[in-house]
């Protein structure tokens, strides 16, 4: 009889052992809505990801820049003027910056003001945080500028290089939006 109630009894713990092993935690209201909110979050990011891929292959954006500097340790200067950006659209771009031109101090602040329709060796290359955007222009000068857009399609955000045989790079920190 022992030995009976000594193997039911062990039986009946392997039974609630099984059961409480093959159960999901319960989860509380609280801890409920942090997944949800943190899956949600995930989903967003993701779609806004795709959105930006999307965005440059369409070559289809606009850069919006926030900042300038003179390489390689100029001043850092803001740009508020919602009227500078470089817009690209259908093998074009719509330039319109601020521009640090001299060849030694004091340089000056100039604005390139074009649009180009002959962007000569436009290359897009996916990069492990998002893309490179690379063209040649002449800007109507006898030098070939090069545009560099180092582009974050996680976050947004994108580092513009300008170069040219005669003048120091200039860098610009700024946004990428869809063109409008």
């Amino acid at each position: 009889m022992k030995k009976a109630v000594i193997i039911l009894s062990g039986l009946l713990l392997c039974a609630a052992a099984a059961t409480v092993i093959g159960q999901k935690k319960v989860l509380s209201p609280k801890e409920e809505r942090r997944e949800v909110r943190e899956k949600r979050r995930a989903e967003r990011i993701a779609n806004y990801e795709k959105m930006m891929d999307s965005l440059i292959l369409s070559r289809n954006f606009q850069f919006n820049p926030q900042t300038m500097q003179r390489q390689p340790a100029g001043p850092m200067r803001q740009i508020v003027n919602p009227s500078f950006n470089v817009g690209i659209w259908d093998g074009t771009a719509d330039i319109c910056l601020p521009y640090i031109k001299g060849y030694v101090p004091p340089y000056y602040t100039t604005v390139i003001n074009y649009t180009v329709s002959d962007l000569q060796g436009y290359t897009t290359e996916q990069t492990h945080e998002g893309w490179m955007v690379t063209f040649n222009t002449s800007l109507y000068s006898a030098g070939t500028y090069t545009f560099t857009f180092e582009i974050f399609s996680r976050t947004g955000g994108a580092n513009l290089t300008i170069s040219n045989p005669w003048y120091n790079p200039v860098q610009y920190t700024g946004s990428i939006s869809q063109l409008y």
